[in-house]
């Protein structure tokens, strides 16, 4: 699954098939599985945490949450080129 950012360790990442979802990325440390953290981009700009499977604790996840906010524009760029469409749909 392509990697957008790797910072502290962790991988943010796409993962490919997942029925049409709205753009959200995962998170762990290591080999990239579905199962991961995954956090929905929201249309406002920010961000909001589906699940921590990754058991990533609170203080690096509030700071990669801050990074997937302060890259949101970016990750939106990538999904589109991930997913080869215009057509963006948010969580909330």
């Amino acid at each position: 699954m392509p990697s957008i950012i790797e910072i502290f360790g962790y991988k943010i990442y796409f993962w490919a098939n997942e029925n049409n979802e709205p753009i959200h990325i995962h998170i762990s440390k290591g080999k990239p599985t579905q199962n991961s953290t995954k956090i929905w981009l929201t249309k406002s700009g920010g961000c909001v945490l589906a699940n921590n499977n990754s058991r990533i604790p609170s203080k690096d996840l509030n700071a990669l949450m801050d990074v997937v906010t302060s890259n949101y524009f970016f990750i939106i760029a990538q999904w589109k080129k991930f997913n080869v469409t215009d057509e963006v749909k948010f969580y909330c």
